[in-house]
């Protein structure tokens, strides 16, 4: 999988980050979430982002 980075709250690429994947989907970097009480499967998980990240993505057209 390819990743494009589109928008993050650092340089560095060690912080929340989203990402433009070469299938047509978004990855996200974040914080893992354990305190959920979800039944999530081994496959997947949970990663938190702020707000305003998503907010900057759409103003700036990147999704």
């Amino acid at each position: 999988m390819k990743l494009t980075r589109l928008v993050g709250e650092c340089d560095e690429g060690e912080c929340p980050t989203i990402y433009a994947t070469d299938r047509g989907t978004l990855a996200v970097q974040g914080g893992l979430v354990t305190d959920h009480g979800l039944n999530i499967p081994p496959h997947e998980t949970l990663a938190e982002i702020s707000v305003d990240l998503i907010r900057k993505a759409i103003r700036d057209n990147l999704i």
